[in-house]
């Protein structure tokens, strides 16, 4: 557990690296097409793959995001498979039954797949699954037949801004995909792929070509960091190398 916990707002929040590494040849482009505008020099983009534990106050446990999953997940064909989720949780001292709540920020392969194990079960068989209408909307035949059909009793479908459990608020923020939401615990604000990367602090202009919308993702983007510097809050993001930004 390379990431140290850290207590905002009352919530012991843990990062849970699933996995470091770049893109895949199936997906990759250089870093300038990626994000284009940036002036970002044509490198090899590192991702870290980032999931969240939450622990309240009572001991209530939720997970913001399930990573890429295993060997033969739908991530496998791009992102750096097996995800080590299950260990960073075990680093943690906690076990998958013990989970409360999942929040799927949204269900891109590399956020959702390790919500079911290798063979098909529900990995987080005690937990209610936080979704978005949007998003399960938008689901593609395979990501239906391979990730939700397993869980689909645990589901617990929202519409925008949800209190899913105490003290823990999902928002809207629709662009990267149609249901994407960002996770809020008091100061804490988990992105998701909100910010993909550290120059979209400095201009939330700049686009990310696989943004379903990029123009309504930027809009976004800028109102929502905007609204938490004002708050003075703490962003916890999916993959940059550090997972806590201090606005």
């Amino acid at each position: 557990m390379p990431h140290q916990p850290i207590i905002v707002s009352g919530v012991e929040v843990t990062p849970l690296c699933d996995a470091v590494g770049p893109m895949g040849a199936a997906i990759r482009r250089p870093l300038p097409e990626m994000f284009p505008g940036s002036g970002l020099p044509d490198e090899p983009w590192v991702l870290h793959f980032h999931c969240y534990l939450l622990r309240s106050a009572t001991g209530r446990l939720t997970l913001v995001d399930t990573g890429i999953g295993g060997h033969g997940s739908l991530a496998a064909s791009w992102a750096p498979v097996p995800g080590t989720l299950l260990g960073e949780l075990a680093a943690a001292g906690v076990a998958p039954a013990d989970v409360e709540t999942v929040v799927l920020t949204h269900l891109h392969s590399d956020h959702a797949s390790g919500v079911v194990t290798d063979d098909g079960r529900p990995a987080f068989e005690n937990a209610r699954l936080v979704l978005q209408r949007a998003e399960l909307d938008a689901a593609t035949d395979g990501t239906l037949d391979r990730l939700i059909a397993p869980v689909k009793a645990q589901l617990q479908v929202v519409e925008g801004d949800v209190e899913v459990a105490p003290g823990v608020h999902v928002h809207l923020t629709a662009g990267h995909t149609p249901g994407h939401q960002i996770v809020r615990a008091g100061d804490l604000a988990m992105t998701g792929d909100l910010v993909l990367h550290p120059v979209q602090l400095d201009d939330p202009g700049v686009h990310y070509c696989y943004d379903d919308d990029r123009e309504a993702a930027a809009r976004v983007r800028a109102e929502v960091l905007e609204r938490l510097r004002a708050e003075r809050a703490v962003l916890a993001t999916s993959h940059f190398s550090e997972p806590f930004v201090r606005l």
